[in-house]
């Protein structure tokens, strides 16, 4: 077997964890934190939104870290932090200290090992089977939603969520950092080539791995910077992640809103990370042979339905089809990442996608906010999900309007193979 699917199998491990227990697990916290500390649902929510600012502030210099050092040694920082970020976190006693602590060692360097880096290792080491790679990692964070918010809902009811926040900082420290050490950053660092095609000199030494890496087109940042291409995906992805962060950040109370009792709401969370993994396994298969953006830009719109499902039904059976639905939003993420890969190449790909990050990053941050602000206000999330249905019709037209470009240069270079 090719080594990179090892790699690939490593981060994946590390992935299941930041999103059970991180990511997931933040919608899991958020009632009985509020409730413990005396907070409203938009103070707690701008934790959540701070800590994305911080990932969209730091993303150019994890870019230039990542490019020049690697993933592994970002990866490491990011899991130590993670982890005795959490312990902390179980002992904070006013909202101060929570932000504090949140934000000043828990979130300090989540985005950069847990985001970039998983992504810039499958782009170094894997082309032809980009989106796979890619869509392999991201359905380790679903399925750390699916397998681990669940346990740590129960461990949270069972004993509070201070046990669930010692418990996960613990867990990234015992697992985590050990998984670290037996990351490589790339291929051509163990002999290799992308996807495991044989090297020059072997016996078949113009195979179809040389060509691959001859013809990527390898932009440097401030190409990209510079292309109607970048700014497209900037567009789309800060949209579609201020639209998906907003729903996520209240997934529970939402389900509460229209009369979930609050561990069934957590079930199905679980629910809804378990079949996020089978849409991302699917979808990555298929995103590697047909035009990429007019996937996106059509899951985008189913999306925007699933939706009206939620504001219209009445019925606990109206929350199961509206979670079946919303779950091919998962599979944009590494798709889209994969169409930054076709674009721009693999060797400033780290570069391109934190300078990416500090912008579309504050969509992530502006959404559980405003979703905090609009129920505080109203009592109500309707007035919230139209707005995003409206954002996630504006993130299918500027995925759309790839689809003729994606179309151009992949022809090209079929044509230069």
């Amino acid at each position: 077997m090719f080594y990179g699917w090892r790699m690939m199998a490593a981060a994946a491990v590390l992935r299941l964890l930041g999103g059970g227990l991180h990511s997931y697990g933040f919608t899991v916290f958020f009632l009985p934190l509020s409730h413990d500390l005396g907070l409203s649902r938009a103070a707690t929510s701008l934790a959540f939104s701070l800590a994305r600012a911080e990932g969209a502030i730091e993303g150019p210099a994890v870019g230039y870290l990542l490019d020049r050092f690697g993933a592994p040694p970002v990866m490491l920082i990011a899991v130590i932090l993670t982890g005795i970020g959490y312990v902390l976190l179980s002992s904070v006693d006013s909202y101060a200290t929570f932000l504090l602590v949140y934000l000043g060692i828990v979130s300090l360097a989540f985005s950069g090992g847990f985001m970039h880096a998983p992504m810039v290792l499958a782009n170094s080491w894997f082309i032809r089977r980009r989106a796979q790679a890619m869509t392999l990692i991201s359905a380790a964070f679903s399925l750390g939603g699916a397998l681990i918010a669940p346990l740590l809902g129960l461990v949270v009811h069972a004993w509070g969520w201070r046990s669930g926040a010692l418990s996960a900082g613990i867990l990234f420290l015992l697992i985590g950092a050990p998984l670290c050490w037996l990351i490589r950053p790339s291929p051509e660092s163990m002999g290799l080539l992308p996807d495991g095609d044989p090297i020059a000199g072997s016996p078949k030494p113009h195979s179809v791995g040389d060509r691959a890496v001859a013809r990527e087109n390898d932009w440097t940042a401030g190409q990209a910077m510079r292309s109607f291409i970048f700014w497209s995906i900037v567009i789309g992805t800060s949209v579609r992640g201020a639209s998906y962060s907003a729903l996520m950040a209240h997934f529970i109370p939402m389900m509460v809103w229209k009369g979930l009792p609050e561990q069934q709401a957590a079930f199905l969370l679980g629910i809804f990370a378990f079949l996020s993994m089978v849409s991302i396994f699917l979808f990555g298969w298929v995103a590697d042979r047909i035009n990429k953006p007019q996937l996106v830009s059509a899951i985008m719109l189913l999306s925007s339905a699933s939706m009206l499902v939620l504001i219209f039904g009445q019925s606990v059976w109206s929350l199961w089809l509206f979670t079946i639905l919303f779950t091919f939003v998962e599979p944009t993420y590494p798709v889209s990442w994969a169409i930054v890969g076709d674009f721009f190449g693999r060797k400033h790909f780290g570069k391109i996608r934190g300078n990416m990050s500090f912008f579309y990053m504050w969509g992530s941050v502006v959404g559980p906010v405003f979703a905090g602000a609009v129920y505080d206000r109203s009592k109500s999330y309707e007035a919230l999900l139209w707005t995003l249905i409206l954002l996630f019709v504006v993130a299918a037209v500027f995925y759309g309007s790839l689809m003729k470009p994606w179309k151009k240069v992949t022809r090209a270079r079929a044509l230069a193979g």
